[in-house]
């Protein structure tokens, strides 16, 4: 179920808000990933997962019908590399020192994904999360691969680097679009209302100031569709007492931000074929964020088809530990690896 609640706006922005506003159908979608297909659609998949750092500089041509998921960004809440590596003058830090070069694959944003399919009207764009460093995201990866619009922004919960960069919004609404879709749980609006006052209220703004224009809409523990697509939402906790939001399309789950899944949480992960999925740091858990251990416990517990880590931090060397994850294909028939910025997953939805 979706809630409709616009946002507080004058007059003129009022009327053009209401002649562009879009209705939601809240009805049932059947949607499915296939397992993959034929062979040379299995070889396409895996090409696009191997190391290979051309990849992140070029990107990889993928058809305009053919479904995708981009990882915009895959590491922690102030990114790799951190200032603090590399102003340290013992440079005790390899992650970060290699981060540093333009394609690396330990260069991390905060974590997001875009996730791209055809419809009738053209190629849909709906974004999980915004951060802190989402216009970098935007500014590296939307002129490689061709995106320029933002048909929807789902929130997973409302920390700082998935909604900081909801004032960048702006830059698509005032030039590209004139309202960009916001689907936020209540809990998480009500943080919105006093971080981003002036975007819930724009009346509060200076006259001929411009920001985002936002259509909020509240998602509540139950699926919704957005552009056809339909979304199942999977609560889990990202610290003690406090909700976050993973989510389901078709068989592709994403989970971004958990310490623990609840048990009612698991039934909703049955038959996932792509999990993505928190993997914090190499050794153990955070009071907020699985560590690898962990997520590697939940992968053998869920036991989907392929899993992709995110949210890493700098002890996570991207080659080094999928030089290690790749083991666990031999000797338990995990297929998991880290993603990447930049990484491109088709996917058919």
């Amino acid at each position: 179920m979706v809630l409709f609640l616009g946002a507080v706006r004058p007059a003129p922005s009022l009327i053009r808000f209401a002649h562009s506003r879009l209705q939601f159908s809240l009805s049932n979608s059947s949607i499915s990933v296939s397992r993959y297909g034929s062979a040379p659609f299995k070889r396409f998949l895996q090409a696009c997962l191997q190391s290979n750092s051309a990849n992140v500089k070029t990107g990889i041509q993928i058809p305009a019908e053919q479904s995708e998921i981009i990882f915009l960004g895959t590491g922690t809440s102030e990114g790799i590399p951190r200032v603090s590596c590399l102003t340290n003058p013992t440079k005790t830090c390899p992650v970060c020192s290699e981060a540093v070069e333009l394609g690396n694959k330990n260069r991390r944003l905060n974590t997001s994904i875009l996730i791209r399919y055809p419809r009738s009207s053209g190629i849909c764009n709906i974004l999980i999360d915004a951060g802190k460093f989402f216009y970098h995201s935007a500014l590296r990866w939307f002129p490689t691969f061709g995106i320029r619009t933002l048909d929807a922004v789902i929130i997973t919960h409302s920390h700082a680097d998935a909604i900081g960069g909801l004032d960048d919004l702006r830059d698509w609404t005032n030039n590209v679009q004139p309202y960009i879709p916001i689907y936020v749980a209540m809990r998480d609006f009500e943080v919105m209302k006093k971080t981003h006052y002036y975007l819930v209220d724009t009346s509060v703004i200076i006259p001929g100031a411009a920001v985002s224009e936002l259509q909020f809409n509240i998602i509540h523990e139950e699926p919704f569709v957005v552009h056809d697509l339909k979304f199942t939402p999977l609560p889990v906790w990202h610290g003690q007492g406090y909700r976050s939001l993973g989510f389901r399309f078709g068989n592709v789950c994403y989970i971004s931000d958990v310490s623990e899944i609840p048990e009612e949480t698991y039934p909703l992960l049955k038959d996932c074929e792509i999990l993505i999925l928190d993997a914090l740091r190499p050794d153990r858990s955070s009071s907020t964020h699985f560590g690898l251990p962990k997520a590697l416990e939940e992968v053998r517990k869920i036991q989907p088809k392929r899993t992709l880590f995110t949210g890493m931090m700098h002890l996570m060397d991207h080659e080094k530990v999928n030089e290690d994850l790749i083991k666990l294909m031999e000797t338990e028939g995990l297929d998991v690896q880290l993603s990447y910025d930049g990484l491109r997953v088709p996917v058919t939805l």
